[in-house]
Protein backbone atom coordinates (compact mmCIF):
# COMPACT_ATOMS: atom_id res chain seq x y z
CA UNK A 1 0.00 0.00 0.00
CA UNK A 2 2.92 2.53 0.98
CA UNK A 3 4.42 1.66 -2.63
CA UNK A 4 1.32 2.25 -4.25
CA UNK A 5 0.97 5.69 -2.43
CA UNK A 6 4.58 6.36 -3.38
CA UNK A 7 4.25 5.80 -6.46
CA UNK A 8 1.36 8.00 -7.14
CA UNK A 9 2.71 11.07 -5.72
CA UNK A 10 5.66 10.26 -8.02
CA UNK A 11 3.97 10.52 -10.90
CA UNK A 12 2.01 13.62 -9.43
CA UNK A 13 5.00 15.67 -9.46
CA UNK A 14 6.12 14.27 -12.60
CA UNK A 15 2.67 15.39 -14.28
CA UNK A 16 2.97 19.14 -12.61
CA UNK A 17 6.39 19.73 -13.39
CA UNK A 18 5.85 18.67 -17.04
CA UNK A 19 2.55 20.97 -17.00
CA UNK A 20 5.25 23.43 -15.29
CA UNK A 21 7.48 23.33 -18.12
CA UNK A 22 5.33 23.63 -21.26
CA UNK A 23 3.18 26.41 -19.46
CA UNK A 24 6.91 28.08 -19.64
CA UNK A 25 7.11 26.80 -23.00
CA UNK A 26 4.32 28.24 -24.15
CA UNK A 27 4.90 31.29 -22.59
CA UNK A 28 8.04 31.83 -24.24
CA UNK A 29 7.10 31.14 -27.74
CA UNK A 30 3.62 33.85 -27.03
CA UNK A 31 6.75 36.00 -25.62
CA UNK A 32 8.71 35.72 -28.82
CA UNK A 33 5.41 36.11 -31.33
CA UNK A 34 4.78 39.16 -29.48
CA UNK A 35 7.90 40.68 -29.53
CA UNK A 36 7.91 39.70 -33.58
CA UNK A 37 5.11 41.34 -34.05
CA UNK A 38 6.09 44.12 -32.46
CA UNK A 39 9.28 44.29 -34.70
CA UNK A 40 7.48 44.12 -38.18
CA UNK A 41 4.73 46.70 -36.53
CA UNK A 42 7.82 48.69 -36.14
CA UNK A 43 9.55 47.90 -39.73
CA UNK A 44 6.56 48.33 -41.05
CA UNK A 45 5.82 51.92 -39.63
CA UNK A 46 9.16 53.26 -40.14
CA UNK A 47 8.97 51.93 -44.15
CA UNK A 48 5.74 53.69 -44.03
CA UNK A 49 7.19 56.77 -42.71
CA UNK A 50 10.09 56.91 -45.55
CA UNK A 51 7.83 56.35 -48.45
CA UNK A 52 5.63 59.42 -47.62
CA UNK A 53 5.06 61.35 -50.10
CA UNK A 54 5.38 65.24 -50.82
CA UNK A 55 2.54 66.56 -50.36
CA UNK A 56 2.79 70.38 -50.85
CA UNK A 57 1.14 72.23 -53.56
CA UNK A 58 2.07 75.31 -55.66
CA UNK A 59 0.78 77.33 -52.66
CA UNK A 60 3.53 75.54 -50.49
CA UNK A 61 6.07 75.50 -52.87
CA UNK A 62 9.50 77.46 -51.06
CA UNK A 63 11.03 80.92 -52.28
CA UNK A 64 15.10 80.26 -53.25
CA UNK A 65 16.59 84.00 -52.51
CA UNK A 66 13.79 85.68 -52.50
CA UNK A 67 12.38 83.77 -56.48
CA UNK A 68 9.83 81.69 -56.24
CA UNK A 69 7.25 79.88 -58.88
CA UNK A 70 4.22 82.12 -60.21
CA UNK A 71 6.62 85.49 -60.09
CA UNK A 72 6.25 87.71 -62.87
CA UNK A 73 9.03 88.80 -64.66
CA UNK A 74 8.86 92.31 -63.28
CA UNK A 75 8.78 90.64 -59.77
CA UNK A 76 11.48 88.85 -60.58
CA UNK A 77 13.82 92.31 -61.92
CA UNK A 78 12.29 94.11 -58.92
CA UNK A 79 15.14 91.71 -56.87
CA UNK A 80 18.00 92.74 -59.12
CA UNK A 81 18.19 96.78 -59.28
CA UNK A 82 19.33 97.68 -62.51
CA UNK A 83 18.32 94.66 -64.33
CA UNK A 84 15.63 96.33 -66.58
CA UNK A 85 18.96 98.65 -67.74
CA UNK A 86 20.77 95.57 -68.81
CA UNK A 87 19.45 95.63 -72.96
CA UNK A 88 20.01 91.59 -73.27
CA UNK A 89 17.55 91.00 -70.40
CA UNK A 90 15.26 94.08 -72.09
CA UNK A 91 15.69 92.36 -74.91
CA UNK A 92 14.36 88.80 -73.58
CA UNK A 93 11.61 90.08 -71.32
CA UNK A 94 9.98 91.77 -73.84
CA UNK A 95 10.17 89.30 -76.51
CA UNK A 96 6.88 87.60 -78.03
CA UNK A 97 6.02 84.11 -76.52
CA UNK A 98 6.27 81.23 -78.37
CA UNK A 99 3.06 79.97 -79.97
CA UNK A 100 2.14 77.80 -76.76
CA UNK A 101 2.90 80.80 -74.38
CA UNK A 102 6.53 80.14 -73.56
CA UNK A 103 9.18 82.61 -72.87
CA UNK A 104 12.30 82.63 -71.12
CA UNK A 105 15.55 85.13 -69.87
CA UNK A 106 18.75 84.53 -67.73
CA UNK A 107 19.76 87.02 -64.54
CA UNK A 108 23.09 87.00 -63.78
CA UNK A 109 23.25 88.12 -59.94
CA UNK A 110 26.95 89.46 -59.80
CA UNK A 111 25.98 92.20 -62.51
CA UNK A 112 23.55 94.28 -60.57
CA UNK A 113 24.88 94.71 -57.09
CA UNK A 114 23.22 91.56 -55.85
CA UNK A 115 26.42 89.63 -54.73
CA UNK A 116 25.80 89.95 -51.46
CA UNK A 117 21.96 88.51 -51.59
CA UNK A 118 22.76 85.76 -53.79
CA UNK A 119 26.05 84.74 -52.74
CA UNK A 120 27.73 81.54 -54.48
CA UNK A 121 25.27 82.30 -57.46
CA UNK A 122 26.34 82.37 -60.93
CA UNK A 123 23.53 82.33 -62.88
CA UNK A 124 19.46 82.12 -62.69
CA UNK A 125 17.55 80.81 -65.75
CA UNK A 126 13.68 81.36 -65.86
CA UNK A 127 11.23 79.65 -68.13
CA UNK A 128 8.05 81.44 -68.00
CA UNK A 129 4.48 80.16 -69.16
CA UNK A 130 1.76 82.63 -70.22
CA UNK A 131 3.72 85.57 -68.20
CA UNK A 132 4.74 84.22 -65.40
CA UNK A 133 7.86 81.20 -63.94
CA UNK A 134 7.03 78.35 -64.42
CA UNK A 135 10.35 76.71 -64.08
CA UNK A 136 13.77 78.60 -62.21
CA UNK A 137 17.17 77.06 -62.25
CA UNK A 138 19.64 78.33 -59.95
CA UNK A 139 23.27 77.76 -61.12
CA UNK A 140 25.62 77.52 -58.02
CA UNK A 141 30.08 78.45 -58.13
CA UNK A 142 30.32 75.31 -55.66
CA UNK A 143 31.40 74.44 -53.44
CA UNK A 144 32.23 70.59 -54.66
CA UNK A 145 30.43 68.05 -52.88
CA UNK A 146 31.43 64.58 -52.34
CA UNK A 147 27.89 63.30 -52.55
CA UNK A 148 24.52 65.07 -53.88
CA UNK A 149 23.07 64.60 -50.53
CA UNK A 150 25.28 67.14 -49.03
CA UNK A 151 23.54 69.64 -51.44
CA UNK A 152 20.19 68.60 -50.64
CA UNK A 153 21.00 69.36 -47.00
CA UNK A 154 21.90 72.68 -48.11
CA UNK A 155 18.83 73.57 -49.92
CA UNK A 156 16.52 71.73 -47.37
CA UNK A 157 18.08 73.73 -44.70
CA UNK A 158 17.12 77.12 -46.57
CA UNK A 159 14.01 76.43 -48.06
CA UNK A 160 12.32 74.34 -45.16
CA UNK A 161 11.73 71.63 -47.89
CA UNK A 162 10.67 68.12 -47.01
CA UNK A 163 14.08 66.22 -45.79
CA UNK A 164 16.31 63.59 -47.34
CA UNK A 165 14.12 61.02 -47.12
CA UNK A 166 11.35 62.07 -49.32
CA UNK A 167 13.80 62.80 -51.97
CA UNK A 168 14.34 60.07 -54.86
CA UNK A 169 17.98 59.08 -56.19
CA UNK A 170 18.54 59.35 -59.97
CA UNK A 171 19.66 55.16 -61.10
CA UNK A 172 23.44 55.22 -62.43
CA UNK A 173 23.90 58.84 -60.70
CA UNK A 174 22.89 58.39 -57.07
CA UNK A 175 25.69 60.34 -55.79
CA UNK A 176 24.96 63.63 -58.05
CA UNK A 177 21.13 64.09 -58.41
CA UNK A 178 17.96 63.43 -56.40
CA UNK A 179 14.57 64.94 -56.58
CA UNK A 180 11.96 65.37 -54.47
CA UNK A 181 8.59 65.45 -56.61
CA UNK A 182 5.34 66.90 -54.38
CA UNK A 183 1.35 67.10 -55.55
CA UNK A 184 2.31 70.38 -57.79
CA UNK A 185 5.85 70.90 -58.26
CA UNK A 186 9.32 69.14 -57.88
CA UNK A 187 12.93 70.16 -57.07
CA UNK A 188 15.99 68.75 -58.68
CA UNK A 189 19.59 68.96 -57.29
CA UNK A 190 22.20 68.05 -59.04
CA UNK A 191 26.37 68.24 -57.94
CA UNK A 192 28.94 68.27 -60.51
CA UNK A 193 31.79 69.90 -62.02
CA UNK A 194 35.42 71.64 -61.34
CA UNK A 195 34.94 73.04 -58.07
CA UNK A 196 31.48 72.50 -58.17
CA UNK A 197 30.52 75.24 -61.22
CA UNK A 198 27.72 72.57 -62.24
CA UNK A 199 25.72 72.77 -58.95
CA UNK A 200 21.86 73.32 -59.83
CA UNK A 201 18.36 73.43 -58.05
CA UNK A 202 16.01 73.45 -60.36
CA UNK A 203 11.80 73.89 -59.21
CA UNK A 204 9.40 73.50 -62.36
CA UNK A 205 5.15 73.78 -61.94
CA UNK A 206 4.12 70.81 -62.49
CA UNK A 207 0.47 72.15 -63.40
CA UNK A 208 2.57 74.70 -66.15
CA UNK A 209 4.31 71.62 -67.44
CA UNK A 210 0.64 69.43 -67.72
CA UNK A 211 -0.73 72.47 -69.51
CA UNK A 212 2.55 72.98 -71.81
CA UNK A 213 2.42 69.50 -72.78
CA UNK A 214 -1.23 69.29 -73.62
CA UNK A 215 -0.74 72.42 -75.56
CA UNK A 216 1.67 70.72 -77.49
CA UNK A 217 -0.04 67.21 -78.14
CA UNK A 218 -3.03 69.37 -79.41
CA UNK A 219 -1.20 71.07 -81.35
CA UNK A 220 0.40 67.47 -83.53
CA UNK A 221 -3.47 66.17 -83.40
CA UNK A 222 -4.11 69.43 -85.20
CA UNK A 223 -1.07 69.14 -87.39
CA UNK A 224 -1.42 65.43 -88.22
CA UNK A 225 -3.98 64.69 -91.21
CA UNK A 226 -6.89 62.50 -90.65
CA UNK A 227 -6.99 59.43 -92.42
Amino acid sequence: MKSFVALASFLVLISLACSASKSAGSERVVNQNAEIQSASTTTSSNTDQEKQPCTLTLAGAPSIRGLRLGMTPNEVLALFPGSTDNAEVRASVSAVPTEFGVSNFVIRPALYGSKEKFAGINQISLNLLDGRVAALTIGYDGPAYSHVDRFVEMVVKETSLPPMDQWEGYVGMDNQLKTLRCKEFEVQAFVGGQGGNLNYVEMKDLIADKQLKDRRDKARAQASPTP
